[in-house]
């Protein structure tokens, strides 16, 4: 089989085929001429460097020795880092020496395309190769297109496999680390025993120690049990199923590879699953509820509360009335954090949970209680916690309302659906929430704004704050932008991104702006929604936004 039909057969996009062909095609070059080729690579305008790609030369220690721009040439870059602070350098050379027995691989981290400002994923190819002079060097070429290949997670398993079976359970926390190269986009390496105990999970520590087997996707596929079956019987392979992505109540293709690897001389299961460009979705889910369906059934039930006291706790009880339907249902705390009524579990009554976190350490008990004791006295929670009767995590978006009893206690009134479709409902909450802190508080609420752990990011959104003069001075998703001005920033369309939203917020207030923008881990353009307020503080005027990819 040639070259160009191994990678016509292995990679499913021609940009990613012309990639992987670009980058062998130089590493040759490197390999019969040696640093003569340096020169071939750097000229402008031939193959090896046109517009947004180009191939460039990095030696073991971390210098660039071909790129684009001459002031990277000579440079030792080795600490070098992405926004989310995963190493680039580092783990391009990684990726290429890290086994004896696969001198290429791929690296995924996050960087701005040339002359631009906000990063975007990149997927680079990397080969090792070693020149007639005895010197080896990395060279590697990437591309800017947010598009998974299957190829890149099989690769993120085999190098997975590699480091288990060489370091035993001492990989686990490389497996675990979100900067390190087994996370990518949105896709993560997981290690499974065969009896369906889970050893790592790095996205939901909750799991660990868990068993997976009987959990179902959407269809009532037991998914882990497939996965051990193939790595049984095969060794390793593909198990497709469906499952909601984050802030989508409907399930889409989820494309998982599993792969035996031996761990203290047992067989376990290493895996990486991954949304990918195109997979099929199912249609929304019928009969769940929308946000603004869900704020309507919360005020009648805390109308209810209101005018029957302790008494309309019996009708909320009731299963397959409108205020008990399958896992939505009612609970009610008081204003010292105790559950005074849970529909679905009573055991859980007189239980003081006001420091309950959910499954990735989010204060959720405080939140509740800070939107008992807000102004409106309603708000929207989102947090992750297991469906009743599933060990895996879901997104649940739980509407809060303060009443007051007719004996003059108070009580907060819920109700949370799981999976729930992000809303602009969630948006023009989080803002409106996001402005009053910042109008309290002013620069001092920012650190409370970034904080993942936080009530302003969730999801896939988070908050950003703008100042008049376009600088970014907040950005819970990518603080590496923070201290650049934007004003220049264009959408695919070429509108002016920021200087729209400033002059809509100034100009009234409180509004939504719409832009053409790539949404992360999809190579298309998708249209986003910006909610927009101006807040003024000690003479300072911010503009406090967040978006939804619609």
């Amino acid at each position: 089989m040639s070259a160009a039909t191994a990678i016509e057969q292995l990679y499913e996009h021609p940009e990613t085929r012309a990639l992987v062909a670009l980058v062998d095609d130089a590493a040759e070059l490197v390999r019969s001429e040696g640093e003569a080729a340096f020169a071939e690579l750097r000229v402008e305008g031939s193959r090896w460097r046109r517009g947004e790609s180009y191939v460039f030369v990095l030696d073991l220690e971390g210098s660039t020795l071909v790129h684009p721009d001459p002031s990277e040439e000579g440079s030792l870059h080795r600490d070098r880092k992405d926004v989310a602070g995963k190493p680039i350098v580092a783990g391009l050379i990684a990726a290429a020496t890290a086994s004896p027995r696969k001198p290429s691989g791929w690296y995924h981290y996050e960087w701005p395309v040339p002359g631009g400002i906000f990063p975007r994923w990149k997927s680079t190819y990397v080969r090792l190769v070693e020149a007639p002079s005895g010197k080896r060097y990395v060279v590697a070429s990437g591309m800017y297109d947010d598009r998974m290949e299957r190829a890149f997670v099989a690769d993120l398993v085999t190098s997975a496999v590699e480091l288990l079976e060489r370091d035993g359970e001492a990989a686990f926390a490389a497996l675990r680390d979100p900067t390190g190269p087994f996370a990518a986009k949105d896709t993560y390496v997981f290690v499974v025993d065969l009896d369906g105990a889970c050893r790592v999970p790095p996205a939901f520590p909750n799991l660990e120690g868990q068993d997976l087997r009987d959990l179902t996707d959407a269809r009532g596929r037991h998914l882990i049990r497939d996965m051990i079956e193939v790595v049984r019987t095969r060794g390793e392979g593909w198990v497709e199923y469906m499952w909601p992505k984050p802030g989508e109540s409907n399930a889409t293709q989820k494309s998982t590879y599993v792969k035996s690897a031996t761990l203290g001389g047992r067989p376990v299961l290493v895996g990486c699953g991954v949304y990918l460009p195109g997979a099929p979705s199912e249609p929304e889910p019928a009969g769940k509820r929308s946000a603004t369906e869900l704020m309507t059934l919360v005020r009648e039930a805390a109308e209810l509360v209101e005018r029957k006291g302790e008494v309309a706790y019996a009708e909320l009880r009731t299963k397959g009335s409108k205020w008990f339907e399958g896992s939505t249902y009612f609970f009610v705390w008081d204003m010292d954090g105790n559950e005074v009524f849970h529909a679905a579990d009573p055991s859980r009554e007189g239980v003081n949970r006001r420091d309950l976190r959910d499954i990735l350490g989010r204060p959720t008990g405080t939140w509740f209680l800070e939107i008992g004791t807000s102004p409106s006295g309603e708000g929207w929670l989102h947090y992750m916690f297991p469906e009743p009767g599933h060990v895996f995590p879901s997104w649940k978006s739980t509407f809060a309302k303060r009443v007051n009893l007719p004996s003059g206690e108070v009580r907060i009134v819920c109700c949370g659906v799981y999976d729930m479709r992000m809303d602009e409902a969630f948006i023009e909450d989080v803002v409106d929430r996001a402005a009053a802190l910042v109008a309290r508080r002013g620069r001092a609420a920012f650190p409370a704004l970034r904080d993942k752990k936080g009530p302003f990011v969730f999801m896939d959104t988070y908050v950003f704050v703008l100042g008049t003069d376009g600088t970014e001075l907040v950005n819970g998703a990518q603080p590496g932008i923070e201290g650049k001005n934007l004003l220049a920033l264009r959408d695919i369309g070429g509108k002016a991104v920021a200087r729209e939203e400033i002059d809509a917020a100034l100009t009234n207030g409180r509004a939504w702006t719409e832009c053409q923008w790539f949404r992360p881990g999809d190579d298309r353009p998708a249209r986003k929604k910006t909610f927009v307020r101006s807040v003024q503080i000690d003479r300072e005027t911010f503009i406090v936004g967040s978006g939804i990819y619609r």
